[in-house]
């Protein structure tokens, strides 16, 4: 596995990282053994940066994870979660946002409890775009202001926020004092749009996670949750990419991983899995070379849903 800087948080992140929350059933039921064996054969292939939420699952995710890590040397890992949205166990998409100090504090101390650490790498201001954005404003005062001063105590190493609008990543980009950015759903197949941040990431040192190179489900072939917004329409033209992927004797989940984790640009991207075979198998996708010619016909099936704007 190669290492990256990681902007200005003095981190170096491995080129693929790991998002947990497949470990708390997000994307479908898991085996939680399996699971924890998942996190262990990412470590042991050299993945050193993990990144959880407590919406995750209805904080599933973090326990699961912090099952996993248990006993792991904490300087083996990089470890980063995330604050203000909040998930009851199944109830996906009935959210709670809450960017209050108080909150953020009391969350912080949660979420480190149940993964057994005191510290966190970065922390992430989580989908402040939520709810028709009735909150967007509270999470770039008091939400920001809070996570900078748990930097100052030294609770946490980097500020950052997780969300999907290119608009407002424009925006925080452009005003706010972060260190990293969890960029999703903008560096896949489908969606190019995070190279529109990659300069001025570059000259602000702001370092760039990748998230969701598989857009949430719709570049596999089991393709996406129920609860993702892509109409019967969208998902067709998905399934058209999937099956040349398959005529040409490869998978539309290679191809995706491949053109997302291999920009020499983007210092980390992030997968998820809760299975130590999927773990396996992404790993050797990320260091074969991307088939030029068949990800070029991909991209142009795609073409119809090309940085299509998701209402997540």
């Amino acid at each position: 596995m190669n290492f990256s800087p990681l902007g200005r948080t003095g981190l170096r992140v491995s080129r693929l990282s790991f998002g947990a929350s497949s470990l708390g059933g997000v994307f479908r039921p898991v085996d939680e053994a399996q699971a924890i064996q998942a996190v262990h054969t990412a470590l042991d292939l050299g993945i050193n940066y993990f990144d959880v939420a407590p919406a995750y699952g209805g904080t599933r995710s973090e326990t699961v994870l912090g099952r996993a890590l248990k006993g792991v040397p904490r300087d083996r890992y990089h470890l980063s979660t995330k604050v203000g949205k909040y998930t009851q166990p199944g109830a996906y998409g009935d959210d709670t946002l809450d960017y209050s100090r108080a909150r953020i504090r009391a969350s912080l101390d949660e979420s480190a409890a149940r993964l057994g650490v005191d510290y966190f790498d970065i922390l992430h201001i989580h989908d402040i775009e939520y709810q028709g954005r009735r909150h967007t404003e509270w999470a770039l005062s008091e939400g920001l202001a809070a996570v900078q001063e748990l930097k100052r105590e030294g609770r946490i190493g980097a500020v950052s926020f997780g969300i999907y609008p290119m608009d407002l990543w424009h925006r925080i980009f452009a005003g706010c004092e972060i260190d990293a950015a969890l960029v999703h759903n903008h560096y896949c197949l489908n969606d190019t749009r995070l190279l529109e941040l990659l300069p001025l990431a570059r000259e602000k040192n702001i370092g760039i996670i990748n998230g969701s190179p598989f857009a949430s489900g719709l570049l596999t072939d089991r393709g996406p949750a129920d609860w993702h917004p892509a109409d019967a329409a969208e998902r067709a033209v998905f399934a058209r990419a999937a099956e040349h992927c398959r005529r040409h004797g490869s998978s539309i989940s290679r191809i995706a991983l491949q053109f997302a984790s291999q920009n020499p640009g983007i210092p980390t991207t992030l997968f998820s899995s809760a299975s130590p075979d999927s773990v396996r198998r992404t790993v050797a996708w990320h260091e074969e070379p991307c088939a030029a010619e068949l990800l070029a016909e991909v991209q142009a099936i795609l073409q119809p849903v090309m940085n299509r704007q998701w209402a997540y």
